[in-house]
């Protein structure tokens, strides 16, 4: 199965569902044009709290359709957009690819993944039992559904449903990402 968009949303307020786009418009360095999460530097409500001038490492958040489907399959009301996303994607494992991995969308647009989203509080407060659902861990103590993951816009241009997704690994020695 090829890799591709399979939805793109953006919410210009600090909401937690986003509103879906016919495309959205990733601007180097910044993130989705018109997204409340756009900046050079921190925008996630609680991060602002903590510090305002660190550089924003969650420009543009993906979650993966394969686990939107699963939770539906449990019972849970999400839809993409819902939990969130800029990014539904189709076809490749989010979560598994390696720190620094970019994709790159037919328009050059391109996301240098910088790590996993943090599941936090917010995932019951849009559903019950949803954080429990998505913090479940393996064998291995590993959360076993992340809620997708983050990266940084690195080079500009419109990203569409039906988009192809190229994966670049990062050359060298592969590390896992870290939840942030």
């Amino acid at each position: 199965m090829p890799n591709i968009v399979i939805g793109v949303h953006l919410s210009p307020e600090h909401t937690f569902t986003k509103q879906a786009q016919q495309s959205i418009e990733l601007i180097a360095g910044v993130g989705v044009k018109g997204d409340a999460h756009a900046g050079a530097t921190v925008k996630h409500s609680h991060l602002l709290r903590k510090s305002s001038d660190k550089p924003n490492l969650r420009q543009v958040h993906l979650i993966a359709s394969e686990l939107i489907e699963e939770l539906r399959n449990e019972g849970f009301n999400v839809e993409r957009g819902s939990m969130g996303e800029n990014i539904t994607t189709s076809g490749m494992q989010l979560t598994s690819l390696p720190h620094g991995s970019q994709l790159v969308f037919p328009s050059g647009a391109t996301i240098e993944l910088t790590g996993i989203r943090t599941p936090c509080k917010q995932l019951n407060q849009f559903q019950d039992g949803l954080l429990a659902a998505v913090r479940e861990r393996n064998e291995d103590g590993e959360y076993r559904r992340p809620v997708g993951v983050l990266g940084v816009v690195t080079a500009s241009g419109v990203v569409s449903p039906q988009d192809s997704i190229e994966v670049k690994l990062p050359t060298g020695v592969h590390r896992p990402m870290d939840f942030i």
